[in-house]
């Protein structure tokens, strides 16, 4: 077709040409409706670039979709609509939403997505893009009212140790979402993730206490595993012989200098009898 122009556009410059030394209007009017005619169907080429897509329509019924890249011509006088079919990143911005348990939280996620069905990108929705944009909120707040911000139940799912099970139920939720734009959402992550500004101390002392009763636990149960191998010792070896009140006062000698927070200083009794 672009040879077929550049030579319709050659031969009607030829007879312009022609008919302007002999005065004939027939040959110079068919000559400028021919080059007007050749303008007019130039503008039926198009270019595709790898990974983009040109949907075709005519005057309102859709004709199809073009994916494969190169250098086309088609009706110029049907629409031509570019989509990229590229991956593409959505960083939603900080929303503040309430958890399972009623604590508010701050949450961002990012969305990989790209266009696979253009008729429906095209015609099904107004603005793909920005219909990707207010369902991924919509999502996220949904999916941040689903689950605890942390301290579940036991196995229980939460936001912030279960990052993979949130980012797959992120993903599954976006994509039914999503089907009825032609769009697949190849990935969704969470990217920010805190309490609010309102309740980050109190939560911040509970973390706190939390870890402190942790370490205290296995502090005692190490204590009192040494304290039991150290009578056991002594009596299997005979070293000394312990009635029960010499026991109970080792015992509470032992866990005090085991699970004292500083250092323990001995005393040792130095007293004498008269005689």
């Amino acid at each position: 077709m672009l040879t077929g122009v550049l030579i319709g556009l050659g031969l009607c410059g030829l007879t312009v040409c022609a008919g302007i030394p002999n005065e004939n209007p027939v040959l110079i009017v068919g000559g400028i409706i021919g080059v007007i005619a050749l303008i007019v169907a130039s503008g039926g080429f198009f270019i595709l670039q790898p990974n983009e897509a040109a949907v075709l329509s005519f005057f309102g019924p859709y004709l199809g979709t073009v994916y494969e890249a190169g250098f086309y011509w088609y009706n110029p006088f049907a629409t031509k609509k570019k989509i990229s079919i590229r991956a593409r990143n959505f960083e939603g911005n900080r929303l503040k939403v309430n958890d399972k348990q009623g604590n508010p939280i701050e949450i961002a996620a990012v969305v990989v997505y790209k266009v696979e069905d253009t008729f429906k990108a095209t015609f099904d929705v107004d603005n793909f893009e920005q219909f990707v944009v207010v369902q991924s909120e919509t999502a996220l707040r949904h999916l941040a009212n689903s689950y605890a911000y942390d301290h579940g139940e036991e196995h229980e799912i939460t936001l912030r140790s279960s990052q993979d099970e949130v980012s797959a139920a992120l993903t599954k939720e976006l994509q039914e979402r999503l089907v009825k734009a032609g769009v697949n959402v190849l990935e969704a992550r969470l990217t920010h993730l805190a309490y609010a500004a309102e309740i980050a101390g109190v939560m911040l002392r509970r973390q706190q206490a939390e870890a402190i009763i942790a370490a205290r636990q296995k502090i005692v149960h190490g204590a009192v595993s040494m304290v039991d191998m150290a009578l056991r010792e002594l009596g299997e070896k005979q070293i000394v012989q312990f009635d029960e009140p010499q026991k109970a006062a080792l015992v509470s000698n032992l866990m005090i200098v085991l699970c004292s927070e500083s250092h323990t200083q001995p005393v040792i009794s130095t007293a004498a009898s008269a005689s």
